[in-house]
């Protein structure tokens, strides 16, 4: 029997209405934006696909559950909602609550990290290390080598290479390693899972030597359809029982409730250990807000304790990463170049291959970025050395081996048919890639450039040529 279509799991009640713009205007504007298309009015931007992060469009269960924000300056009723959910669904005894994801990570970082630390993870995340490094520490890649190969059809390049953590734990000792950095999935390897096996090795390992794991679990549901799809003995399983499987070899989460969580702001940290969590709340009140409401409003609580329950919905999840795949599907038929296998949240763009006459320093994905924009109105992001930054100690730009453009896809939130929109101009830029100007820097911030650094082309005035 063929194999039937699938549908979203929810029909459309509200519109917002988007504006079409002609090449003209979008070459202005992203000349005013210094080619850099996080500094782009939303106004000028067709379909935004630069990221998923607190883009999703909420249900009405949502909507309806934030009339009754409980707007107390302690103890919001929407805290302990939000509490039960986190213990429900993850399993982490405390919650302490933050404003976003970079909040939880601050804390974390302000808790556990001396200087001259080492601190492991697979793969690198722009904030995370920031936060990392800032506190004192040195971020260690350990993750698989098939995660720095997006031609490699690894099922979990996600994975962690337990012989890099061992050698590493060897090398500084465990006592400078104060957590390992586990992130599900992972966002700049292409949105790639880990498996659960690995968790549960990763976590003997850790507990062996006594080092505390830390999951970064923005898309850890994500991860867990994955781990449904691909991994054996899972696939009969609810996605709310693997999740809480794969946060017991954990001790804790930092939590952007703006993924998963279906929300448009707001984050946690969520520990195991009393003296930890603790410490957590101290900071908090300094840094985000008092401890039951860290910088949120009771009814975002609200609406992120409802979107946990909805966020492990299966059919709600089969759609959210069909999308994705439907995207893929479409330019791989147009051999456009990708990290594959597609991950949850995006399609990543190899722009190297994209772009193999452009010299890594003038930022291939960058530009690509901007022309897409130029020829469609389509915002992605970059996801390469401009995010990579400079080395602290040496100042020398960062060349990591992934040179990606992000088209991350929102969840509840575009049709099939911008998704074929995408694609053509995607394909189109692709066969006249000769066309792309590779971009210089005219201002570069000291902190996590690739927010607000504007760029100019190396040649003529245009990033797309005519």
């Amino acid at each position: 029997m063929q194999r039937r279509s699938w549908a979203e799991p929810f029909k459309i009640k509200v519109v917002e209405h988007l504006r079409m713009t002609t090449r003209a205007e979008r070459e202005r504007a992203i000349a005013g934006a210094g080619y850099n298309t996080f500094l782009l009015p939303s106004r000028d931007v067709y379909i935004d696909l630069l990221t998923d992060s607190g883009t999703s469009a909420m249900s009405d269960r949502q909507w309806a559950g934030m009339m009754m924000g409980d707007e107390a300056y302690a103890g919001s009723e929407n805290f302990y909602h939000l509490e039960s959910a986190v213990r429900e669904f993850y399993g982490y005894r405390h919650l302490i609550p933050t404003h976003q994801g970079r909040g939880a990570e601050h804390i974390l970082s302000k808790c556990c990290i001396k200087p001259g630390d080492s601190v492991p993870g697979n793969m690198y995340f722009t904030t995370t290390r920031a936060h990392q490094e800032l506190a004192g520490g040195q971020f260690v890649d350990v993750i698989i080598d098939e995660a720095h190969d997006p031609a490699s059809l690894h099922p979990f390049k996600g994975d962690v290479d337990l012989g890099k953590l061992s050698a590493l734990i060897g090398r500084v000792g465990p006592a400078r390693i104060p957590y390992l950095a586990l992130h599900a999935t992972v966002n700049m390897a292409g949105g790639q899972p880990i498996s659960m096996a690995n968790a549960r090795e990763v976590s003997a390992l850790c507990r062996r030597h006594g080092i505390r794991i830390f999951m970064d679990a923005t898309r850890a549901v994500e991860n867990c359809w994955f781990i449904r799809e691909r991994e054996p003995g899972y696939a009969d399983r609810p996605l709310a029982d693997i999740l809480r499987e794969l946060c017991s070899y954990t001790d804790g989460c930092t939590m952007s409730g703006k993924k998963d969580c279906l929300v448009n702001i707001g984050g946690f940290l969520a520990v195991n250990d009393d003296a930890l969590a603790e410490q957590a709340r101290n900071l908090v009140v300094l840094f985000e807000g008092l401890h039951t409401y860290g910088g949120l409003a009771g009814r975002d609580m609200e609406a992120m304790a409802i979107g946990i329950a909805e966020s492990v919905s299966y059919d709600h999840m089969h759609a959210r990463i069909g999308q994705v795949q439907y995207l893929a599907g479409l330019l791989e038929r147009e051999g456009v170049p990708m990290v594959r296998p597609v991950g949850g949240h995006g399609v990543f763009l190899d722009a190297r291959a994209f772009l193999p006459q452009l010299p890594r320093e003038q930022f291939p994905a960058q530009a690509l970025a901007a022309a897409l924009y130029v020829d469609s109105g389509v915002r992605a992001m970059e996801r390469g050395a401009v995010s990579a930054g400079r080395d602290p100690q040496t100042g020398e730009n960062r060349y990591p081996r992934l040179e990606l453009v992000r088209l991350t896809i929102p969840r509840r939130v575009y049709t099939q048919a911008h998704m074929d929109v995408t694609a053509e101009s995607v394909a189109g830029l692709y066969q006249q890639r000769g066309r792309i100007v590779g971009l210089r820097f005219t201002y570069e911030p000291e902190s996590l450039r690739f927010f607000q650094a504007r760029f100019a082309p190396v040649e003529g005035d245009a990033v797309l040529r005519r």
